[in-house]
């Protein structure tokens, strides 16, 4: 394994593997900033440039991509309000009124170290979890995922404040928008009102733009005035913003361990442990009275979980050929492209290049 492991660091370092990361980290950036197209947009986009690639630069590059469009989207969500994926969403919340504040760079700054540390935690749980995460992920059936999803809708009373009605409300609205569709057991027909647009349901990515995005730009419109209410000093603080990020370093950690758990089990939401993070950001605050104004760790714990994801969904995909989330189910279809079968057997026979993909995300 050390010998992998160190082969893998090596394999990256060849240049062509090396220009075709910065291409997808490129291609990401764009991707991440953009509200609406989404990492698995852009990955199914991409799978037909890899048929001609060996193993390493394919993943290089589809993971270069993957790897920064959560990050990127921060950016959007940070000065703009809308988020430019809808695992960017929670950072909203604080990140975009110290934007108001004229704190944009701070917000941005712990954004990003956030997401490195959370990304480091991620990628390195993919190296050290594959041979005992069997266990945890075949015991997840149905009432698991029942329980999950009733935990995600009961973290909606800490989000809510003093007013646990306005949780209920947001929470009913949200189940009732989502049983809009075609019922998946009976093929019925759910408040669709005869729209044959409305049978797949409403999109998570136009729900979480339109919801975020119309009211900012009306807002903006209606004042007439630049997003930042404050005078800008010289960067917005970004070092501040890092250094944050280590005078909280027990909340970034806890909140990428947050990332890296629900990561582990396919078909959980990246978005529900971006939300559990700042659920907790605010529980384990001695003084919850600034959230949601511009407080610095609002932003610290969504930044480290939606990174931290990202290597813990790799796993059931590589172990078990079991994608972890919506983007691994498309990053399955490269492996197949390539000729590689995911499972246990792939833990032996293509250890290097497991190893190559832990170095890549970092």
């Amino acid at each position: 394994m050390l010998e992998a492991f160190v082969s893998g660091l090596l394999d990256v370092f060849i240049f062509q593997t090396l220009m075709l990361m910065l291409l997808g980290i490129a291609i990401g950036f764009i991707v991440g900033i953009l509200p609406g197209i989404g990492s698995p947009g852009a990955m199914a986009l991409m799978l037909p440039f890899i048929f001609d690639m060996e193993p390493v630069s394919a993943f290089a590059f589809l993971l270069g991509m993957y790897a920064v469009t959560a990050t990127t989207g921060d950016i959007t969500s940070i000065l703009f309000g809308v988020p430019g994926e809808v695992v960017s969403t929670a950072t909203i919340i604080d990140g975009h009124p110290m934007a108001k504040h004229g704190e944009a760079g701070r917000a941005l700054g712990a954004a990003l170290m956030s997401s490195l540390v959370g990304a480091l935690i991620g990628a390195f749980t993919l190296a050290a979890a594959i041979p005992i995460v069997t266990p945890l992920v075949l015991s997840f059936k149905s009432p698991e995922f029942f329980a999950l999803a009733l935990l995600g809708i009961a973290f909606l009373a800490s989000l809510s404040g003093d007013n646990k009605l306005k949780g209920v409300l947001a929470g009913a609205m949200g189940i009732a928008v989502a049983i809009i569709g075609l019922d998946p057991q009976e093929n019925i027909e759910r408040y669709t009102f005869g729209f044959v647009g409305l049978w797949e349901g409403v999109g998570l990515v136009a729900a979480a733009v339109g919801l975020f995005a119309i009211p900012e730009v009306v807002e903006l419109w209606v004042k007439g005035t630049s997003i930042a209410e404050a005078q800008v000093g010289k960067l917005g603080g970004v070092w501040q913003g890092v250094k944050d990020t280590f005078i909280h370093l027990g909340l970034t950690f806890r909140c990428s361990m947050i990332g890296t758990l629900f990561g582990l089990v396919p078909g959980v939401s990246a978005a529900l442990s971006q939300w559990i993070s700042y659920a907790h950001a605010v529980q384990s605050a001695s003084d919850k009275s600034s959230f949601g104004k511009g407080d610095v760790r609002g932003v610290l714990g969504p930044g480290a979980a939606n990174n931290s994801g990202i290597g813990a969904a790799m796993i059931p995909t590589i172990a078990f050929g079991v994608p972890g989330s919506t983007t691994t189910a498309i990053l399955l279809g490269a492996f197949i492209i390539q000729g590689l079968q995911p499972g246990p057997n792939m833990l032996t026979d293509n250890l290097t290049l497991i190893f190559s993909m832990v170095w890549l995300i970092v």
